[in-house]
């Protein structure tokens, strides 16, 4: 006799969950929370009777060393995002690692959710999750996949390609070379978008998933005084060729925007300015989340 869990309940696992995930791995080598609203967001939803439910998903990042002897280095990592009503339904999780190749990984990650099926509904199963994957992982790199289960499992899973923008706040964007790090770095991971300086920083960077993450990783390390990814989009795109990806863009390059507020030393941006800008580019819904009112 399973009685139904409710949203704050699952939230309330989700919260002490992600606790003691980080009190267990405090090193963000091992544990990264990649989104921090989203966590935010929920704590906020658990702690007041009438908080709307969060927007997104909370996903973070777990890395796994295997404990085999030749492997000392190999590291799995485990991408995963928690589902609203997790754990009454499965997390997701995708492992991967440089020494897989494609079948190798479709098959870990499709052994991995048959254990969590069978193991895990309706309870917090991350730390399970992160065993099975230290215990296993490593056998799947050198497992010689036979050729008619590979055609299959390719012919099953087309390859999905993910197109990514990234809604990057910052506290203040002043320094150069910051703001040529950015530029510099969007040209070379083929990333559009645009970079606002001053303060508040906001800078916006689409284009495939793994260059945007990429991007996010060397930026979240310069130092600032406060920095956060405040809204993600993610779009799959089956079989995603380049021309699929390029319609996606709702920016042609990336480029620095200066919207100056007259006589305020150039320091303080103009945000009507910024609405207006965001407004013809269709993206007038993320001024909300930047500034939590209405543009107009």
């Amino acid at each position: 006799e399973t009685t139904e869990m409710t949203n704050r309940e699952e939230a309330e696992i989700q919260i002490s969950e992600l606790d003691l995930l980080s009190s267990m791995f405090p090193y963000e080598e091992e544990f990264t929370v990649t989104d921090q609203l989203a966590v935010a967001e929920l704590k906020h939803y658990v702690e007041n009777e009438s908080a709307e439910m969060p927007s997104s998903k909370v996903q973070f990042i777990l890395n796994v060393k295997p404990e085999i002897s030749n492997a000392s280095m190999v590291e799995f990592s485990m991408a995963c995002a928690l589902p609203f009503k997790y754990p009454t339904v499965l997390p997701e999780i995708t492992v991967r690692s440089s020494l897989l190749s494609r079948s190798q990984q479709i098959c870990l990650n499709s052994d991995l959710k048959t254990y969590l099926m069978q193991n895990c509904s309706g309870e917090p199963c991350m730390l399970s999750a992160r065993e099975w994957v230290k215990d296993h992982a490593a056998a799947y790199v050198d497992k010689e996949l036979s050729s008619s289960s590979l055609t299959t499992s390719s012919a099953m899973h087309s390859e999905v390609i993910t197109f990514t923008r990234l809604w990057i706040y910052s506290h203040h964007i002043y320094n150069k070379q910051k703001r040529k790090n950015i530029i510099d770095w969007a040209k070379e991971l083929s990333l559009s978008g645009f970079c606002m300086p001053g303060k508040p920083g906001v800078v916006c960077v689409e284009g495939l998933q793994s260059n945007c993450e990429e991007f996010w990783s060397r930026v979240r390390r310069l130092t600032w005084k406060r920095i956060l990814i405040r809204h993600r989009e993610d779009v799959s795109l089956e079989g995603g060729g380049h021309a699929e990806i390029e319609k996606q863009r709702k920016f042609s390059t990336l480029e620095e925007k200066c919207f100056d507020a007259h006589g305020a030393r150039g320091n303080h941006m103009d945000l009507g300015q910024l609405y207006r800008f965001l407004e013809e580019k269709g993206c007038a819904d993320i001024f909300q989340m930047y500034f939590g009112v209405e543009g107009h």
